[in-house]
């Protein structure tokens, strides 16, 4: 069973939780920088704060900002006596950078740089500081404001970051005239206080500007740029270290020569200016990359679990492995922080050796130390095709397998190069221990296409959307449902996202699901190539685009629009107005479907959302309207 007490979990509990994030690791190792943000918001800005936590223990986590602000990128000074950090506490939505000093506790606005600052690395030395900021509005920009002279042209005075440097010492900020006006996306300084790594992209649309990366060196000092040529799609997570032939830059990008091959590590060597891919032949997926005197490491999903690595000359040597999922790793000599969380425990900050084992050093969810949560368990079976694949199957609160069948919810996750991961299923949107609260046993599919198991996995899906990983899914409901764990006759299916196509696709393939749930889903992937943030992704994912000549594409074929007038289960459509990544246009498609073909429905926009749901109102809402749809049904 789940391990804690026995209060009921409650629709507030999950969206006001918080939750730890971008930890940042002092370069002496003797305390960690977090930023603590709510799961929800109220109003229009989220509030978050500053904490630090000493490694040792002694202390406990101290929060360092106290003014009502959205707080983020802590950095450290090379010394460790000063933390920089973003901040719109001088005005809301506009993010200046500040630095706090650990002696006195003291807080500096450093900034006033009226476009806002994106990003920021403080350089060796301890005067200067790279920003990452637009350019602030001219005489001309101020006109077209003030007279609503505001047509939009694309593809002019469209908004990028530039590189700037802001000085210490007078308080100036200059902006060298180099990289052509690209978009710069990412800096990180050679260990050795040498030069820039810096990425940058020909804009800063999503659609266009992954595919046009390159790689430069920035000398602070002379000013001179070196072009090290084009990156891989969607590079990002710069890193330096030195071999036996000189200094090597790595990366993440997409696996070549598509776009739906999930994600490899990729090695340039500076002086020779060969490009290796790392994880070529690899079974697990690297997610994070951390520089660190001693060489780079890598973060890896590896199935339902995760495993740290050091990138060596000319291998890639894993070090420890840890259940669930790590992200923000940053580390300090062999100390490494990290955030990662259990089966039956949020996620919080753990710190140890890069060997292992990782020590918690937060507890930012204490009100979840009385809940009862349903027994989790990792699920191995294989598709019809012999594939072994694997999930998670999360029992009915207080309730074991020998006691069913159960009604069965199936919640596919999103990405599609996404995964579960064996972690605290607990989240605003359908997630597995807020159905097991109220009686569900849930299914957690990690299908093909997703992420944790190499990259012929990953690519399986590139044009077959809703094939294999459809029949894989339902390879893990007919073992559930063989086992006496899933009642037949009660079945349902839900997920956001790709999760959401899944879902839409399923209903328009079989009848033996009674209730379904689509959040933000696509259906009709030709419209979404063509109006999606991610257009050449979405069409490498659909298998085509409309103008690829006179129809049927075949995105139709694996568009759950085109079997809409085969669904009979009943579907709750949830869609945030102004989601940019899956326009709302793909819910409201659906939704006419579905009414023209009389099928009961429920389809509810949630205004000023994007992707993911963030308003506190909106989340209680998504929680309760969908576990009373699935109550009504199964």
């Amino acid at each position: 069973m789940g391990l804690r007490g026995g209060v009921g979990l409650t629709a507030e509990v999950v969206v006001d939780g918080r939750t730890p994030q971008a930890p940042a690791l002092a370069p002496d190792g003797r305390a960690v920088c977090f930023v603590l943000a709510p799961a929800s918001r109220a109003g229009d800005h989220l509030d978050t704060a500053l904490w630090l936590v000493d490694v040792d223990g002694g202390g406990g986590a101290r929060r360092v900002t106290a003014d009502v602000a959205t707080e983020s990128c802590p950095r450290w000074s090379g010394d460790a006596g000063a933390l920089f950090f973003r901040s719109d506490r001088v005005e809301r939505g506009v993010a200046q950078l500040c630095r706090f000093a650990v002696a006195d506790g003291v807080v500096t606005v450093l900034t006033d740089w009226r476009a806002g600052i994106v990003d920021h690395v403080p350089l060796a030395g301890g005067r200067l500081v790279v920003l990452l900021a637009g350019d602030e509005p001219d005489e001309e920009d101020e006109r077209r404001a003030r007279e609503r002279d505001d047509a939009v042209v694309v593809g002019e005075r469209e908004p990028r970051a530039r590189l700037r440097l802001l000085d210490l010492v007078t308080g100036r900020v200059s902006t060298p005239d180099v990289f052509g006006g690209r978009h710069v996306v990412e800096v990180r300084q050679r260990p050795d206080g040498g030069p820039l790594a810096v990425l940058t992209r020909a804009g800063a649309d999503d659609d266009y500007g992954p595919r046009t990366g390159r790689l430069h060196l920035f000398d602070v000092v002379t000013g001179v740029v070196r072009e090290l040529g084009p990156v891989g799609v969607d590079a990002r997570s710069l890193v330096w270290w030195r071999g036996v032939d000189g200094w090597h830059l790595g990366y993440l990008a997409l696996t070549p020569p598509g776009l739906v091959s999930g994600v490899a590590v990729f090695d340039l060597a500076v002086d020779g200016g060969v490009l290796r891919n790392r994880t070529a032949e690899v079974s697990m997926c690297p997610t994070g990359l951390c520089q660190t005197d001693a060489g780079a490491l890598v973060v890896f999903a590896d199935g339902l679990n995760a495993a740290v690595a050091r990138l060596d000359a000319d291998e890639v040597t894993v070090l420890s492995r840890h259940p669930g999922r790590l992200d923000g790793l940053t580390a300090a000599g062999d100390v490494v922080a990290v955030l990662t969380g259990g089966r039956y425990g949020p996620v919080e900050v753990h710190v140890g050796p890069v060997a292992g084992p990782l020590r918690r050093v937060t507890d930012t969810r204490p009100e979840l130390g009385g809940i009862l949560f349903g027994t989790q368990e990792p699920l191995a079976y294989r598709a019809v095709d012999g594939l072994v694949l694997e999930g998670l199957l999360v029992l009915p609160v207080g309730r074991a397998r020998s006691e069913g069948p159960f009604p069965l919810v199936t919640i596919v996750h999103g990405g599609p190069y996404d995964r579960y991961a064996d972690r605290l299923q607990l989240f605003w949107f359908p997630s597995a221990q807020w159905l097991a609260a109220a009686g569900y046993a849930v299914f957690l599919p990690n299908p093909r296409g997703g992420q944790g198991r190499g990259h012929r996995f990953a690519a399986s899906v590139a044009g077959r959307v809703g094939r294999e990983e459809w029949t894989d899914i339902l390879a893990g409901v007919d073992l559930l449902v063989a086992e006496g764990v899933a009642d037949p006759g009660r079945l349902g299916i839900a997920g956001w996202s790709h999760g959401g196509f899944m879902a839409a696709w399923a209903v328009g393939q079989t009848d033996r699901f009674r209730a379904a749930v689509v959040g933000a889903g696509v259906t009709d992937w030709g419209m979404l190539a063509a109006t999606g943030e991610n257009g050449q992704f979405e069409a490498a994912l659909g298998g085509g685009v409309g103008w690829s000549g006179v129809g049927p594409h075949p995105h139709d074929a694996v568009s759950p629009i085109s079997f809409s007038s085969r669904i009979r289960t009943p579907v709750l459509i949830l869609h945030g107005a102004e989601d940019g990544n899956v326009p709302v246009g793909q819910a409201v498609y659906l939704h006419r479907a579905l009414r023209h073909f009389g099928v009961e429905h429920e389809f509810v926009v949630y205004p000023r959302e994007g992707h993911s749901i963030r308003e506190r109102s909106h989340q209680l809402d998504v929680l309760r309207r969908t576990r009373a749809w699935f109550d009504r049904r199964l």
